[in-house]
């Protein structure tokens, strides 16, 4: 219902598909149009419009309604979007699902959210690119040990990759080594889980400690 109103409030057309009326009704009370059967069933998919539809969300708590929905809807030429969850081997449907455009996981991106509210000030997660990358921006502050150094004396631990560089007052970009650091400037990385503490500290100083390359 959510997405529905996200996409509903940017003026796209919506169809919901769902299997309980009640649930249903809530939704045309709301404006929806609703078709009241399984999602995973074509004549259903073809009922809610599926051959003229731009695009697929299977978003249920049944991942194999989703992936099923996906593949229905793929062969009709629409683009797809499959919710998955951690207790249905997610690892598993990303690899084989080849087909689906797009695997979301609604619980990771809340865990996204809420670990940026709990961190706060100058470090914000971006994505979990997998289950052991993600994306993290930095901003530098007074107390950063970088700051004043270039990007050149950046030297980041294990397989981590600075992405993007952006003045405080300017567009993200690509990383220009001889750029210095400034109170404000954003820095986006790309780390492993198990060193994602050793970025922050160069990066950030939570504990004063810093490793700079060329230092």
């Amino acid at each position: 219902m959510r997405t529905a109103r996200a996409l509903a409030d940017s003026g796209h057309e919506v169809i919901l598909v769902e299997r309980e009326e009640t649930v249903a009704a809530v939704a045309r009370e709301e404006g929806f149009e609703v078709v009241v059967s399984d999602g995973a069933v074509e004549e259903t998919l073809v009922e809610a419009g599926v051959d003229t539809a731009d695009a697929l969300g299977a978003l249920t708590s049944d991942l194999n309604d989703n992936f099923v929905a996906c593949m229905i809807a793929k062969q009709r030429g629409c683009r797809t979007v499959m919710r998955v969850d951690e207790g249905y081997r997610e690892g598993i449907y990303r690899k084989y699902a080849d087909d689906v455009d797009e695997v979301v996981h609604p619980e990771r991106l809340g865990a996204i959210v809420a670990k940026n509210a709990l961190l706060g000030g100058n470090i914000r997660a971006i994505a979990d690119i997998a289950q052991d990358l993600q994306l993290v921006e930095f901003t530098i502050t007074e107390a950063s040990p970088m700051r004043g150094y270039t990007l050149s004396e950046l030297e980041l631990p294990g397989e981590s990759r600075l992405l993007a560089f952006g003045k405080a007052d300017g567009a993200f970009g690509i990383p220009d080594p001889d750029e210095s650091l400034a109170t404000g400037d954003r820095l986006v990385v790309l780390a492993a889980f198990d060193t994602l503490g050793d970025v922050r500290e160069i990066v950030a100083g939570d504990t004063g400690a810093a490793a700079l390359g060329g230092a």
